[in-house]
């Protein structure tokens, strides 16, 4: 692929990008507790679904040569939905546990991190210009998914924050790094990541505010019905960002 082409696979990084990430991301912890849990179907055949799911989605998004929106994004939701059952495997079936299960991930995260590093020389998802360097952006995304939904049941569950306690707390590092963005000189690529990351446990603890019963801290508004909630919201994102016009390369995150 040459470089304008592998470019233009990737969307504008926006904020229109981080609010359909958080949905796609909730949308991924809600629908991977939809079929594991409230469908019984298991964190290990439903990780092996999902994976499944996510080749074959990643497969599509590594045969096409320009961004398209619906398969971009389905990449997400299906690296959000795997990587859900996978850290609720380590850390439940395995019993492994929450911060044994996420320092392993963060481990995984930044040794992916360091090769892509030395194999392409940049990390920026602006600068993805082989097949290689485009495999190594979705497997850092794969973990750091996982490691999102790990993260966010750590605070939510072991940290005694609670599921709003926990949104608080991710929202203000959150911001901390969109000031950290505009008014320093912290490189923005080490930003991206450290929201990239952030955005996942901040939609692993909203979807569980979303779904748990009151009396654990939770809206009770059940996985089916959150997860239907958030499937139509980012179908809108979806369409809009479709048809909205747009600039044929994206904006520089370095």
């Amino acid at each position: 692929m040459n470089k304008e082409t592998t470019r233009n696979k990737i969307p504008q990084i926006a904020f229109l990008f981080w609010i359909m990430k958080i949905c796609a991301t909730t949308l991924g912890e809600t629908g991977g507790d939809l079929l594991s849990m409230t469908l019984n179907v298991g964190y290990a055949a439903s990780t092996i679904i999902f994976f499944s799911f996510f080749l074959l989605t990643l497969f599509g998004q590594l045969s096409v040569k320009r961004y398209i929106p619906v398969l971009y994004w389905s990449v997400i939701v299906s690296t959000s939905t795997a990587g859900t059952t996978m850290s609720d495997f380590m850390d439940r079936t395995l019993d492994l546990g929450y911060t044994a299960g996420s320092a392993i991930l963060v481990t995984i995260l930044i040794a992916v991190l360091v090769i892509w590093y030395y194999s392409e020389k940049t990390i920026s998802v602006t600068d993805i210009e082989t097949f290689r360097g485009e495999m190594f952006y979705w497997i850092a995304i794969l973990f750091s998914n996982t490691l999102g939904t790990a993260l966010g049941d750590f605070l939510a569950d072991s940290s005694g924050l609670g599921f709003a306690g926990s949104n608080i707390l991710i929202s203000s590092v959150l911001l901390m790094v969109v000031l950290a963005h505009y008014f320093t000189g912290i490189s923005k690529v080490a930003l991206f990541w450290i929201a990239f990351v952030l955005t996942r446990p901040f939609g692993a603890t909203f979807g569980d505010l979303l779904t748990k019963l009151p009396e654990k801290g939770g809206l009770d508004v059940g996985t089916i019905g959150s997860s239907l909630i958030l499937f139509i919201i980012l179908a809108v994102l979806l369409i809009y960002e479709t048809f909205r016009k747009r600039k044929p390369v994206i904006e520089s995150v370095d």
